[in-house]
């Protein structure tokens, strides 16, 4: 976990629960099968730290060193991150899914061939990801927003092309020019 390049965030620290220095864990990934005893993940300070249980269900985790409450309390908002190498290593992917890494920086083009623009982050909103787009000068010129939401959700979403790095939507370019 040396290239600080490649680290992506898996995971937001929270509040203390109860006396064993257990914490909440805001989930930033589809993949809490990763939060098992003895993983390491790098935090933005640059420590390690190791898992000392998980428990999924109530999203509670703990860790080595950290077990008491005053000791956990150091860690609140702490974000935990780990590399793209260690997530394509070891989260099993169903088909069709990808990778938030590997949709950012996609081109996004709207069904009749019109470039909309660049992923430059995606957020989670409740249950549905968002990829926020930044939109091509082009449309920008025109008068659009410089940036947009658009669901990654069947509605919207007809494709993504992983090697041609681009995302193909139903009407996205609608959802531009109302925001």
């Amino acid at each position: 976990m040396n290239n600080q390049s490649s680290l992506i965030e898996v995971a937001q620290i929270g509040r203390l629960v109860g006396l064993k220095g257990e914490l909440k864990l805001h989930l930033q990934c589809d993949f809490p099968e990763q939060f098992k005893k003895g993983k390491k993940f790098k935090t933005q300070k640059g420590e390690i730290l190791e898992v000392f249980s998980f428990n999924q269900s109530r999203e509670l985790i703990s860790f080595v060193g950290y077990q008491s409450r005053e000791e956990a309390a150091k860690l609140v908002n702490t974000f935990l991150f780990t590399t793209q190498e260690n997530s394509i290593n070891e989260c099993a992917l169903k088909e069709g899914e990808f990778f938030w890494f590997d949709v950012i920086d996609a081109r996004v083009m709207d069904e009749d061939g019109t470039l909309l623009g660049m992923v430059d982050e995606i957020e989670r909103i409740a249950a549905t990801d968002y990829l926020v787009i930044k939109t091509d000068e082009a449309l920008v010129k025109k008068g659009l927003a410089k940036t947009f939401y658009l669901p990654y959700i069947e509605r919207y979403i007809i494709a993504f092309d992983k090697t041609k790095k681009e995302v193909l939507s139903k009407d996205g370019l609608g959802i531009l020019e109302n925001s």
